[in-house]
């Protein structure tokens, strides 16, 4: 079963054209392409209201500020009591 399954994929491999000229690196085409599209989702794709992008800045944004009260950059008021 298995075998069956390496011989299919060791096929599909062959169908790739250049392995002899650039061996393993003629697949770097398609990871790149990849890696492309996946850049583009995260910037355009919006899951709710937000994309992977606004996720990161406001995360990253809300660290820096921890960062900052735990440096005592930033002071916060306490409520006086009455």
């Amino acid at each position: 079963m298995f075998q069956r399954k390496s011989q299919n994929i060791k096929y599909f491999l062959s169908l790739v054209p250049g392995k002899r000229r650039f061996g393993v690196y003629r697949f770097l085409p398609v990871f790149f392409c990849i890696g492309g599209v996946m850049e583009w989702v995260m910037i355009n794709v919006r899951i709710g209201r937000e994309t992977f992008y606004d996720v990161y800045r406001r995360k990253k944004s809300e660290r820096e500020y921890q960062q900052k009260i735990e440096d005592g950059l930033i002071v916060l008021n306490k409520p006086v009591d009455k």
